[in-house]
């Protein structure tokens, strides 16, 4: 029995889209996540560094770097000639900032001030 293809296009925050490429079902997340940093449009205004920076969601689920297509349940071939898009989103590391300064245990206290003329 031949390996299947699915043929794959991603959908970026912004509404445009990479691809569509085939892959084969024993492709892995994670290499499909490379696939799509190495095609990146360089004039987004988020752009991801590592894997670990996309989220790649499918029917609703996000999908595991150590997974492949297959055991990920991405439908196939329940259509011939159709195009399964995939959402992509970027998920940047938060900013590394200093300490943080605990939370301050003085109830504020609210104060109404009016003044009628």
């Amino acid at each position: 029995m031949g390996t299947e293809f699915l043929e794959l296009k991603f959908r970026l925050y912004d509404g445009t889209d990479i691809g569509p490429n085939k892959y084969a079902t024993t492709t892995t997340v994670g290499s499909l996540k490379e696939s799509i940093l190495s095609q990146w449009p360089k004039d987004k205004e988020q752009n991801p560094r590592t894997i670990n920076d996309l989220k790649l969601i499918n029917a609703g689920r996000i999908l595991e770097n150590d997974k492949t297509l297959a055991e990920s349940r991405v439908p196939v071939g329940e259509i011939p000639g159709t195009v399964v898009t995939m959402h992509v989103v970027v998920r940047l590391p938060a900013p590394e900032k200093g300490p943080e300064k605990p939370p301050s245990k003085k109830i504020k206290e609210s104060r109404c001030s009016c003044t009628i003329l």
